[in-house]
């Protein structure tokens, strides 16, 4: 079977499913696994690199406003391809291209290949959309085996909760801040976490810097979408932040991480599971930090009360 995939997280499940040899075009951005950016782009951004975040999210808005796609599809190699299936999702115009992309390019073949369409917006989606991958490309054992060992992991995690929950703000953009949406909530609180903003299931969505002071998270995990960690952190040199930032509890006590987004959140792949064992540590350590604290204030307070009473 001769395949192309149009996300990068399709690829990454195209990928562990064994299906090496029959992936014959892929995205700009597949990087993972490192074989896949041996195979052809078919996918290419109409942005330019380099771009700031606010930049980015400008263009989007003209984009989207124009309603016009964010990629162009080389039909060329579309043709010498002539792909039997292309997997596709239907989720976000700003992430992947659509089957709105590919109709767009159908007159100009000479073949009509089978579109699949994910549209992830839960967990238990991501997890489902492999098995319909395994389905849609004779892969049904091998998804079915990760599908179970990827819930066997986030139970495994569920049962291991922190004794105290930090209140945790996830930032899927800077500028302007966006707050992470769809499975990135339900990522946190099965890793021990209380989401201050984001809302399990539902879009990730713009807000402001007011709201976000008064959410007052305990933690703050920075996760753009399609940013790996290094270029987080590169982000935070860069990107010009109100002063309502460093009032921020999470800010001033070191409580802000960045995250490798591509890898864990924003693709919903099998790494989802990746990230939400991330969350869990990093929660996990809060928790055993703040203990420490109490311990040690209450500890104090207990010599100063027995010291009065002297």
């Amino acid at each position: 079977m001769r395949i192309c995939s149009f996300l990068p997280s399709g690829t990454e499940i195209l990928f562990a499913l064994g299906l090496n040899d029959s992936i014959m075009g892929v995205t700009f951005e597949c990087d993972y696994p490192v074989e896949a950016k041996t195979k052809p782009v078919v996918v290419l951004s109409k942005l330019p690199p380099g771009l700031s975040q606010a930049e980015i999210d400008r263009r989007v808005k003209i984009y989207s406003e124009r309603r016009e796609s964010l990629y162009r599809l080389d039909a060329d190699k579309l043709r010498e391809i002539e792909p039997e299936l292309i997997v596709t999702q239907e989720l976000c115009h700003v992430c992947a291209a659509s089957p709105d992309d590919v109709g767009a390019i159908f007159a100009k073949l000479s073949f009509v290949p089978r579109i699949l369409a994910l549209t992830p917006k839960t967990v238990d989606d991501v997890l489902h959309d492999v098995l319909t991958v395994g389905v849609a490309t004779g892969r049904e054992k091998e998804a079915s085996e990760l599908v179970a060992a990827l819930r066997a992991r986030i139970q495994k995690t569920s049962q291991a909760q922190p004794e105290y929950r930090p209140r945790v703000l996830c930032l899927e953009w800077l500028d302007p801040p966006f707050v992470g949406g769809h499975w990135v909530p339900e990522m946190l609180s099965i890793a021990g976490g209380r989401d201050v903003l984001g809302v399990a299931g539902m879009r990730s969505f713009e807000t402001d810097w007011q709201t976000i002071a008064m959410s007052d998270p305990d933690m703050i995990l920075l996760m753009p979408c399609g940013y790996h960690e290094h270029e987080v952190e590169q982000e935070l040199r860069t990107v010009r932040l109100p002063s309502e930032w460093y009032e921020l509890r999470a800010v001033r006590n070191g409580n802000m991480f960045a995250t490798d987004a591509s890898s864990h959140f924003s693709r919903p792949g099998p790494r989802i599971v990746d990230g939400i064992e991330v969350m869990a540590q990093l929660f996990q350590q809060y928790s055993r930090s703040r203990i420490r604290k109490s311990a040690k204030r209450a500890e104090s307070e207990g010599r100063s009360i027995a010291s009065r009473a002297r």
